[in-house]
C-alpha cells in the first residue's frame, strides 16, 4: 500500500522501491534493540514495526523528493542528491533523534504498567535509529544507481532528416 501511495506522486516505479528500502533496516534495528535491552520479540514489538514502517519512509521521501525538486529546477542527479544529503541531513537527524528521545521515558520505563508497551517503544526507537543511519548512506547511493542505470540504458531521441 505504501509503494502505491509512493508511485503515483514520483511517477516511477524505482524511486518508491528506493524510499522503502529502509522498512527492512528497520525491522533488523528493532530486533538489535530488543537483543541489546533483553526483550524477546511480542505481539507488541511487531506493532511498533508495523508504526516504524510508516516513520522509516519518510527520512528516504525528504531526501528523495529534495532531489527530484533540484533535478527539475536543472542540477545533474549527483548534485542534487549531494544537495540533499547536505541539506535534509540535519532535518532528517533531528527528527530520529527527537523521536527516540520522545520514546526513551517509555523504552526505559520499570513500572509494571508499562511493562507490555516497552517492547513497542523499542521496536520503534531502535529501528528508526538503525533504519536512518541506513538511509543517509543507502538511499543516496541506490538513487545514482538507478539514475546512472536510467541514463546508460535511455537512448536519446532519433533525428528524423527529411
Amino acid at each position: 500500500m505504501i509503494y502505491l501511495l509512493l508511485a503515483i506522486p514520483f511517477r516511477s516505479y524505482s524511486q518508491p522501491a528506493i524510499i522503502m528500502i529502509s522498512i527492512p533496516f528497520g525491522m533488523i534495528g528493532a530486533i538489535i534493540g530488543h537483543v541489546m535491552m533483553g526483550y524477546s520479540l511480542s505481539i507488541m514489538s511487531l506493532f511498533g514495526v508495523v508504526a516504524l514502517s510508516g516513520v522509516v519512509v519518510n527520512d528516504s521521501l525528504v531526501m528523495i523528493d529534495f532531489a527530484n525538486r533540484r533535478c527539475r529546477e536543472g542540477m545533474t542527479p549527483h548534485d542534487a542528491i549531494l544537495a540533499a544529503g547536505v541539506q535534509r541531513f540535519r532535518p532528517i537527524l533531528l527528527t530520529t533523534l527527537t523521536t527516540f528521545c520522545g520514546l526513551g521515558p517509555m523504552i526505559f520505563e520499570t513500572s509494571r504498567q508499562a511493562r507490555f508497551l516497552i517492547p513497542m517503544a523499542i521496536s520503534l526507537g531502535f529501528g528508526i535509529l538503525f533504519a536512518t543511519l541506513i538511509a543517509l548512506i543507502l538511499v543516496p547511493v541506490l538513487y545514482m544507481v538507478v539514475e546512472d542505470f536510467r541514463s546508460q540504458h535511455h537512448a536519446p531521441p532519433r533525428r528524423i532528416d527529411s
